[in-house]
């Protein structure tokens, strides 16, 4: 389906894409419609299948890199740290640029001479809820709007927006190590915490990696940073070019009472996401009654603190998506006492960071490769626990725990990663919401 984009846009361009998944496949299919050269790769068979064959496409390996005008890695594919992949590498001897996606999707409009506006998220946790957000809150103005990037399509798969509309991309750290051109009208750092330290050589280069998405703003634009944590704090204490202001979830100020309605973002951490949406869309235009509008009506993310079931009185909540302790944090921040399915694979620190959180916790069930680990930090703080190694013992022996300890919630907010038993996150929360919901309809 066409994107609305000139064919011959890059016509006389060369690309280089490796890896062909949920972000190169429809990459290619972009540069190809615009008129570009492309050469694509991907080790796995099923993605060069799913390519197919198409006019300007060569399906090959890569020798060389030489004539190529920049090369597109697949956020996961790294070019510089744990170790480059053999294609970056031999981009960067050559001086070819490496680019992510949103820097292509953003010259692909310029070229096409839209003056259409870039709204850039990023953060450790919270920036797929903040996306989400903006992007609905315009959509509830009548704001032409396009969200993607680490959320949802990639970015180089959204459609040509005029000079009215406003692109709203979620970059990851991944992303934003590649963006060469792309300048955001707003921008918005909503947290720091350990993540992906392998990848960017420790919490400094993470850092200076997260801080792309304020590159080349300037005092037209608006720098939206958090101000609930440490490392947002004193970046922000730096000050930006653009506009600076900081959002506090415990500092909801005039939206308090919208944010009392808005039952899909529950929780200081979620007021923090509000309030930095709310920002970015009263700088693209919106009133403050249409942004409170906005705020009742968000319906809230898959696996994101969703209620999945409740049963006689006790509430099953997915929040699969927290992979680590700072986002876990956020949910048991959230109920004052709880049963707590938690588990998968350990990022760097564990949980120990969730200790001051420990006394909602009536008892914690550990399911995964890592649950022993968990078990010593429980054990030393003496929280209740049981290793049961899956969701499918974990889910009933739950309900059974809530219903004893007259706990009214269980949560599985795993603070690790899923690859160990999932395919993702998703997996994961899917499996607990189908045992949860089994579980109300055999009572």
């Amino acid at each position: 389906m066409s994107t609305g984009f000139p064919d011959t846009l890059f016509s006389g361009r060369r690309y280089a894409v490796l890896g062909l998944g949920r972000n190169g496949l429809p990459v290619v299919r972009a540069l190809v419609a615009m008129g570009a050269t492309v050469q694509a790769w991907d080790d796995n068979e099923a993605g060069r299948l799913a390519l197919g064959t198409m006019q300007g496409l060569t399906l090959a390996d890569f020798n060389s890199m030489a004539g190529f005008d920049a090369l597109v890695l697949s956020p996961g594919i790294p070019h510089h740290l744990p170790a480059p992949h053999p294609v970056a590498l031999m981009a960067r001897e050559l001086g070819i640029t490496i680019l992510s996606d949103a820097d292509l999707l953003f010259e692909a409009v310029r070229a096409a001479g839209s003056r259409a506006r870039f709204v850039g998220i990023t953060g450790t946790n919270g920036k797929s809820t903040t996306t989400a957000l903006v992007a609905h809150l315009l959509t509830t103005a009548g704001i032409p709007n396009a969200a993607g990037g680490n959320l949802g399509p990639a970015s180089l798969a959204l459609p040509l927006l005029g000079d009215d509309g406003v692109y709203v991309l979620e970059m990851s750290s991944y992303m934003l190590e590649r963006i060469d051109t792309l300048r955001f009208d707003a921008a918005c750092l909503l947290n720091l915490s350990p993540d992906h330290l392998d990848r960017h050589d420790g919490m400094d280069g993470y850092t200076r990696a997260k801080l792309e998405i304020f590159a080349r703003q300037t005092p037209a634009d608006l720098a939206v940073i958090g101000f609930d944590d440490a490392a947002s704090r004193a970046i922000a204490a730096r000050g930006t070019v653009a506009q600076l202001l900081t959002v506090s979830g415990h500092r909801p100020g005039a939206l308090a009472a919208a944010l009392d309605g808005a039952i899909a973002l529950p929780g200081a951490h979620n007021a923090q996401n509000a309030l930095a949406a709310a920002a970015i869309a009263r700088h693209l235009g919106m009133s403050d009654a249409a942004i409170e509008a906005g705020l009742a009506s968000f319906p809230g993310l898959p696996h994101r603190q969703q209620r999945v079931a409740s049963i006689g009185g006790i509430d099953f909540i997915d929040d699969s998506k927290a992979t680590n302790a700072d986002a876990a944090s956020r949910a048991l921040g959230c109920y004052d006492r709880l049963v707590w399915i938690a588990g998968g694979i350990a990022k760097s620190g564990g949980i120990d960071a969730l200790a001051a959180l420990f006394p909602r916790v009536e008892l914690a069930l550990l399911i995964g490769r890592d649950a022993p680990v968990l078990a010593e930090t429980l054990t030393r703080h003496l929280v209740s626990h049981r290793i049961v190694e899956t969701l499918e013992a974990a889910v009933p022996q739950a309900l059974h725990a809530a219903r004893s300890l007259s706990a009214p919630v269980v949560l599985l907010s795993p603070a690790c990663a899923s690859f160990d038993q999932f395919a993702s996150f998703e997996a994961r929360g899917q499996r607990f919401a189908e045992l949860a919901r089994d579980l109300g309809e055999a009572r």
